[in-house]
């Protein structure tokens, strides 16, 4: 039991970041990590002992950071936005581990989302996920696609704009596919992706963000994931009630051929309209 308590002590505080966010930041595993947390929570109520009650406590602290980073993430719907390894139906929905989570006890505060990079903005009639986080965890990014400044954005709880999720471990090119630039919302530069992944589990050379400004109203920030191209991607998001604005920037001078990818919920039909699309 110590060895135990030290371990799930020392790997909690080094997994769960400031924001309560899983370092992997696929909310696909923060969900799975969440819910073991809750069983190992519910153990430690029904064995009571001296020597639990601080495990307890901790676990419960835990708990309730990671409680309120996925529902700060989440859509009111309950689904998760599939960024990085993520997919659906592989784990409990969060209206159902959230709901575990209050029978347990566990009370919190609403996220305030930071060291994760990822954003959330709620309006009456959209949800806007946003994606301006380093590539995670630094040292073993396992689950980590080339995603920089990507995003979802659900209308009047459906989905609009989605991300493309992942449907298999195996390695092979649907693997590198689903884990590169062009399967996200976000821009390549020369059919390249913004960070080097590879291997099925590996991450190379990867984007870092080298400017982040956020107001009330917009989000704005830059990455050098193109650098060898002596190129940099800045993206600001703008929004209000009934309008959201993505622009683009290649800041650089070398000649290049920019792409921005845009992807569809299969339910969400579009048609060419004068210069734009409905």
């Amino acid at each position: 039991f110590k060895l135990s308590k030290r371990i799930i002590t020392k790997q909690l505080d080094e997994q769960v970041l400031k924001d309560g966010g899983h370092f992997e930041l696929s909310p696909m595993y923060h969900q799975l990590m969440l819910y073991r947390v809750l069983d190992c929570t519910r153990l430690a109520q029904l064995n009571p002992c001296d020597s639990n009650f601080q495990t307890l406590c901790n676990l419960k602290d835990k708990a309730a950071e990671m409680s309120a980073w996925l529902e700060g993430v989440s859509y009111n719907s309950g689904a998760i936005p599939l960024v990085n390894d993520s997919a659906d139906g592989v784990n409990p929905d969060t209206n159902t581990i959230l709901g575990y989570s209050k029978s347990l006890g566990i009370e919190w505060n609403q996220s305030q989302l930071l060291d994760s990079g990822y954003r959330m903005v709620r309006r009456e009639q959209y949800e806007l996920f946003i994606d301006v986080g380093e590539i995670g965890a630094s040292y073993q990014p396992g689950h980590a696609h080339a995603d920089t400044f990507n995003f979802e954005l659900y209308i009047n709880n459906r989905p609009c704009f989605v991300d493309t999720g992942i449907s298999t471990y195996d390695l092979g090119d649907l693997r590198s596919n689903e884990r590169s630039t062009r399967s996200h919302n976000t821009v390549t530069i020369n059919d390249r992706n913004s960070s080097e992944v590879w291997g099925g589990f590996r991450v190379g050379k990867r984007a870092r963000i080298i400017n982040l400004v956020e107001f009330p109203q917009s989000i704005e920030a830059m990455h050098d994931g193109y650098k060898n191209y002596r190129l940099n991607h800045q993206r600001k998001w703008e929004w209000s009630e009934n309008e959201i604005v993505v622009t683009d920037r290649i800041i650089g001078n070398n000649s290049r051929k920019a792409k921005a990818y845009f992807h569809l919920h299969p339910e969400i039909s579009i048609q060419k309209h004068n210069d734009g699309f409905i």
